[in-house]
């Protein structure tokens, strides 16, 4: 199975495919971390896109899925041509997303990022998917249930 979990910077994108991989077996790519996968990055992408197109023709649960988590509205042309996927679009109240981005930056969230996380987050607004998740009030376990319910009713 191959889940897309996609959204801006600070929705709780890795949190819940964590917990969702707590609850079902799976391997967690973030950004490009699929660089590790051969020497130089079009190869590497060569395999990681033959990974995601296998893992999403896989319905099989009990299998291991693949999460690959996007916070680039731009990372997802690159995998438009791969079907079957469950796609799970992450947001959060926008003054939420940069107090927990400020943590990050040890409570200082300059202008210039806080604009870049605007510009972020209304990238998003038009990106269609499965599912959506709205991780202000919600509890990232509940999240990944609610995930797996919904693949276990599909």
């Amino acid at each position: 199975m191959l889940f897309i979990f996609m959204g801006p910077s600070c929705t709780g994108k890795s949190t819940v495919a964590e917990e969702l991989s707590k609850l079902t077996p799976s391997e967690i790519f973030s950004g490009k971390d699929y660089l590790r996968l051969a020497k130089n990055e079009n190869e590497a992408w060569k395999v990681f896109n033959e990974n995601l197109s296998k893992a999403s023709e896989d319905k099989d649960i009990s299998n291991k899925s693949i999460i690959y988590i996007v916070s680039e509205k731009e990372s997802l042309s690159k995998i438009e041509g791969i079907n079957n996927s469950i796609t799970v679009k992450f947001a959060s109240d926008l003054d939420f997303i940069k107090e927990r981005f400020a943590k990050r930056m040890r409570g200082n969230l300059p202008s210039a990022v806080e604009k870049m996380i605007e510009r972020q987050v209304a990238s998003f607004d038009d990106v269609e998917s499965i599912l959506y998740v709205d991780t202000t009030d919600k509890n990232p376990a509940e999240i990944a249930n609610t995930i797996l319910d919904y693949i276990i009713k599909c």
